[in-house]
């Protein structure tokens, strides 16, 4: 797994492309959309400006590599340059985007997907490239409008997408933080792999809790949203 920093660092050539979508799809949130021009690994990311003076920004990719559109899924933040004004974007509003990179892949075996917030974007492109048999699905949230394409998680992945909801509940909902529930497991299986995307306190308190129960450092592999 790449750093961050080298992430943000390396050199990656953008080309315009036209917003076919871009739809809110919970308060705040949006899943902005483009013509796919190129074939990607699910779990990719991708850098993304709005012109060429603002620094671009990564995201994973949200999207099936067999789709006809790539997507990514945001957040806005307010005191931010490029969200605010991603979230006005149109119908053939332009952007400017890098062709995918990076390594967080899942190999098709048995493993689980551990994220929080809109970290959900990289499983929900491996589950929409065909990767969901034989996952486990965790997902962390504050709120319970925050749990993205919750109904076709749960059409998919049935009783293996778990949801954990620190601050409202739900007959359906485990009540508590990610970390708190994977506390209360009995059992990781030692031959599994464990994919974490979140922010970076999610990742490191997650990868040390599962360190401390066995799971091998190399069964890890992280993807950190800032």
């Amino acid at each position: 797994m790449e750093r961050a920093e080298e992430y943000a660092k390396r050199d990656r050539p953008l080309k315009w492309v036209k917003v076919t979508n871009n739809h809110e799809i919970s308060p705040g949130v949006f899943l902005i959309s483009w013509k796919r021009f190129c074939d990607f690994v699910p779990g990719q990311v991708v850098k993304l400006a709005i012109n060429k003076v603002q620094p671009p920004r990564i995201y994973s990719l949200c999207s099936g590599n067999r789709n006809e559109t790539m997507s990514v899924l945001f957040n806005i933040k307010e005191d931010g340059y490029l969200t605010p004004r991603m979230a006005t974007a149109v119908e053939g509003t332009e952007l400017l985007v890098s062709n995918p990179y990076g390594s967080f892949h899942d190999d098709g075996g048995s493993a689980y997907w551990i994220a929080t917030g809109t970290g959900i974007a990289p499983f929900y492109s491996m589950l929409k490239s065909g990767l969901s048999g034989d996952k486990i699905l965790i997902h962390g949230a504050r709120h319970l409008d925050q749990f993205y394409f919750e109904d076709e998680l749960k059409h998919t992945v049935g009783s293996n997408y778990i949801r954990c909801c620190s601050g409202e509940q739900s007959p359906e909902v485990y009540h508590g933080r990610v970390t708190q529930y994977l506390l209360e497991m009995n059992q990781f299986p030692k031959d599994f792999k464990y994919y974490l995307c979140g922010k970076s306190l999610l990742v490191v308190d997650v990868r040390d809790l599962l360190i401390s129960k066995g799971i091998s450092y190399n069964n890890i592999f992280s993807e950190i949203y800032f």
